[in-house]
């Protein structure tokens, strides 16, 4: 319902109640939206923050984040919370690399099935479909660069849709999800001076 005014003159502006629903309906759901957003923004920064401080942050109640987050996590937008490690920090042997995979479809099969395949592996931390130059890109981790070597050329390699594998090791990693790791070692290397 629209009301137009004259210069001067009153108006009011009436709604019938299922009118007055269907608005603020629409209002909570614009609402719900945004601080859904708000939310994953929040977690997407420090996930560990408990739902009181991130209702004050939200200007909501702790109840309204707790069933957000629930909410977002049954429909999966959220599917789960991890750690952000430096393993370079840490006395375990890991070795990453990216992997591109360049492959063949057929009939029969599609990225999807692909994807299903690869995504079995416990090796393979990510795997994503782009454009460019080659169709997948997957990271893969072991315990030497012998172990990710030998997992491509024996699990991966052989699928038979797979037509090319381009593997890059990570020999040093200084930002991961949004974190900088800080510092590191001075660079040894000797400046070159004209």
């Amino acid at each position: 319902m629209i009301a137009v005014l004259d210069a001067g003159e009153r108006s009011s502006l009436v709604a019938t109640p299922a009118e007055c629903r269907k608005f603020y309906a629409a209002v909570a759901v614009i609402f719900c939206m945004e601080t859904k957003r708000e939310l994953l923004s929040l977690l997407s920064t420090d996930a560990r923050e408990n739902v009181e401080d991130i209702a004050r942050q939200l200007d909501v109640d702790a109840e309204t984040v707790a069933e957000l987050l629930a909410e977002l996590e049954s429909e999966g937008t959220v599917h789960g919370y991890q750690a952000v490690i430096d393993w370079d920090n840490t006395d375990t042997d890991r070795v990453a690399a990216f992997v591109e995979l360049n492959v063949e479809l057929d009939r029969e099969t599609g990225y999807q099935e692909i994807a299903d395949r690869i995504a079995q592996f416990p090796e393979v931390e990510s795997l994503r479909l782009v454009s460019g130059d080659y169709d997948f890109a997957i990271e893969v981790t072991g315990e030497s660069m012998q172990d990710v070597s030998q997992f491509i050329a024996e699990q991966i390699a052989p699928i038979p849709e797979i037509t090319q594998t381009v593997t890059h090791f990570i020999m040093e990693t200084y930002k991961e999800a949004g974190i900088d790791f800080g510092d590191r070692d001075d660079d040894d290397r000797l400046s070159v001076s004209p």
